[in-house]
């Protein structure tokens, strides 16, 4: 028997893992479906360190973003994981987009960014020569990471401080008995105080298997990337993205540069036919059964067509996410790219079509689930971490 079993082995399950054997005699369990740990949104992400500059002042988004970058970095430097602060520019491209540009400016004042600017498009010429910008924000804070080599410690110092983590264990069923769990996977059964639901994409399943109700349902957008080649790169300095756009979490294709070399382009956000279908050919029925029935995904689809065809559109037509490209750096020709692999993101959305974009978790007795934990989770995880840590700690002891 364990005190706690945390459901799900990614960044956020292995944080939250780390966080717990921190407290005294809290035996800890991790579980995780697939063969290895963090094969999912943890790693098939643009690896950005995020500072918070767009997250509505007030939200766990913009608290957890702040703290998060400060300890992910610190917890890289620590651990010898390499990351950069490169700093990034958002920019407008012409007129009507300068009034976005300023709320997103003022969100980033408001969140305590340091070093914020608003700059001119010569300004943004300067750091980014081949930018096409009438004005931009600088965020200096911003930068990459390593979020593979964060996963991978994290499972060392996780063995290391006495934690049993099981691979290959897909849960199939949770029972309730009295003060104690009884978890059924195809690994065996285990029984625990406690559960933590960090299943990302299944975050949902997970919560009704215990009895509950998740208030929404997670939809698979499936992120397509492109890679600029070599002799391009140059073009690219920093990380480069657009204005977001108002009332969604995506924030549209943009440039990043990775960790070890390459700058990636993308991703879009299109329906995955599976929860973790990381191309076209990828069906799960269930998966797409559990989408494409669900009332909120066509409300969604009914109350923003044009966004839905956009996305579509550029990931079917090359053309059209070249085109979504050449307004951030106009020199990119279709010659320059190449596809460089896909994410799916866990998007909760509720039945009305909303998507949920702030962090959502939940507690029952026993259980603490993680229901929604989108971007920019990764860099927030260890934060994330030490709060669920501390509500496990409050319910154990009382």
């Amino acid at each position: 028997m364990t005190d706690v079993t945390i459901i799900g082995g990614g960044i956020v399950g292995l944080s939250t893992a780390l966080a717990l054997l921190g407290e005294e005699n809290i035996s800890v369990r991790v579980l995780e479906k697939e063969s290895g740990l963090a094969q999912h949104q943890s790693t098939h992400n643009s690896g950005v360190l995020h500072a918070g500059l767009q997250y509505i002042p007030g939200s766990s988004k913009a608290r957890l973003a702040r703290e998060g970058i400060r300890q992910m970095t610190s917890f890289c430097a620590e651990h010898n994981i390499e990351h950069e602060i490169c700093g990034k520019l958002v920019v407008a491209n012409d007129r009507a987009e300068l009034p976005l540009l300023e709320e997103i400016f003022n969100r980033g004042v408001a969140n305590g960014l340091q070093g914020l600017r608003r700059i001119s498009g010569a300004e943004a010429k300067e750091i980014e020569p081949h930018v096409n910008a009438k004005s931009a924000i600088l965020v200096p804070e911003e930068g990459i990471a390593d979020y593979g080599r964060v996963c991978a410690t994290l499972e060392i110092l996780l063995i290391e401080a006495g934690a049993d983590i099981v691979t290959g264990a897909e849960v199939r069923l949770l029972e309730r008995r009295s003060s104690l769990w009884r978890i059924t996977t195809n690994s065996g059964v285990f029984e625990s105080r406690m559960i933590v639901n960090c299943a990302g994409l299944h975050s949902d399943r997970i919560v009704t298997m215990a009895g509950g109700d998740p208030g929404c349902r997670i939809v698979p957008f499936r992120g397509e990337y492109h890679r600029l080649k070599p002799e391009r790169e140059h073009l690219v300095r920093h990380l480069i993205y657009p204005l977001p756009e108002p009332g969604f979490p995506f924030l549209g294709v943009h440039f990043t540069r990775r960790i070890g070399g390459g700058i990636d382009a993308g991703p879009n956000a299109v329906l995955a036919f599976a929860r973790e279908g990381y191309d076209l050919a990828t069906i799960n029925l269930m998966d797409l059964r559990s989408a494409l029935t669900f009332s909120g995904l066509w409300c969604f689809v009914a109350k923003h067509p044009h966004m839905v065809a956009r996305e579509l559109g550029q990931s079917f037509d090359r053309r059209r996410f070249l085109t979504a490209l050449q307004r951030l750096v106009p020199e990119i020709s279709d010659q320059d790219l190449v596809p460089s692999g896909s994410g799916v993101r866990a998007q909760a959305m509720n039945a009305r079509g909303q998507l949920i974009n702030d962090f959502v978790w939940s507690q029952s007795p026993g259980a603490i689930h993680v229901i929604n934990a989108p971007s920019p989770a990764a860099t927030a995880s260890l934060v994330i971490g030490k709060e669920i840590a501390i509500q496990v700690r409050n319910q154990l002891v009382s």
